[in-house]
């Protein structure tokens, strides 16, 4: 197999209609292939060993450019492309924008038993999204953002009462997790920590969001929708959650670490009706 590469978006989806060129050093086009369903871009045949531009395209999407090797043995793997959204490097309108919960999820993910992970999500939320810009940056935007407790869902019915139990979230106490940022710091061209204030099970945290921005686009209902990915880690201790098992072999039922993640999608003024 010659040339091997996968395309993918920055949050890790594939680009299925991505296309791959090679150029020779002297501008001469030697290879087009097409990314499969999987992002996949393959080419069976072999290649004059020396360096080659790799150019990938896809519509909706900012082209890359790259320089791959092909070795002696006529075969040249070019790894992950990451592709942005054309347009993605500016920024969204200033202005306030709501989150669109179905459109969004907030997953988190603890280990169980050691060995395994067990996976979870909130399914109600909402919130508003100030974009500011100040001189050129966007550190004096705010987010705000308030989940409902009792919306645990990890697929288990008698696991999510358990969580929603005074063991952990104590819905009936603390019917609310909310979030609110204080501050922004930049990380990157399209990228910030977010540090913020989370309130959960009746104790408030600093807690630092790791954000990219991902681009932003007309929708069919004529909007415009900006998307966001923002991780981080929690320790259930830090909010009085203390609950565990200890097994046999000193190994803790549920880990003490949940790592979260968003995937935001957010519209520019306020969210439209439901049809």
């Amino acid at each position: 197999m010659g040339l091997r590469a996968q395309v993918r978006t920055r949050d890790g989806w594939a680009v299925q209609h991505a296309v791959v060129t090679l150029t020779d050093t002297g501008g001469n086009q030697v290879l087009r292939a097409s990314a499969d369903q999987d992002g996949v871009v393959t080419a069976p045949d072999t290649l004059a060993p020396g360096p080659y531009t790799v150019v990938v395209t896809a519509v909706g999407y900012a082209p890359s450019a790259a320089t791959a090797l092909v070795t002696a043995s006529g075969r040249a793997d070019v790894g992950t492309v990451v592709l942005a959204r054309q347009g993605g490097f500016e920024l969204p309108e200033t202005g306030a924008w709501s989150i669109d919960p179905a459109h969004s999820s907030v997953s988190a993910v603890a280990q169980h038993l050691g060995i395994s992970s067990v996976h979870g999500r909130f399914n109600e939320f909402g919130g508003t999204i100030e974009v500011v810009e100040n001189g050129g940056e966007y550190t004096a935007s705010r987010v705000e953002a308030a989940i409902s407790a009792a919306s645990v869902d990890t697929g288990n019915a008698l696991r999510d009462k358990h969580l929603r139990s005074p063991d952990f979230l104590d819905v009936e106490a603390y019917p609310e997790i909310t979030f609110r940022s204080t501050a922004l710091t930049p990380a990157g061209t399209d990228r910030w920590t977010v540090h913020g204030k989370l309130a959960l099970h009746g104790i408030e945290r600093d807690v630092d969001l790791d954000l990219s921005y991902l681009g932003t686009g007309a929708d069919p209902w004529g909007g415009v929708r900006a998307a966001f990915h923002a991780t981080t880690e929690l320790h259930r201790e830090d909010f009085a959650m203390k609950y565990n098992q200890v097994l046999q072999a000193g190994i803790a039922m549920v880990g003490a670490v949940l790592k979260v993640e968003l995937h935001i999608e957010a519209v520019r003024g306020e969210l439209p009706p439901m049809p």
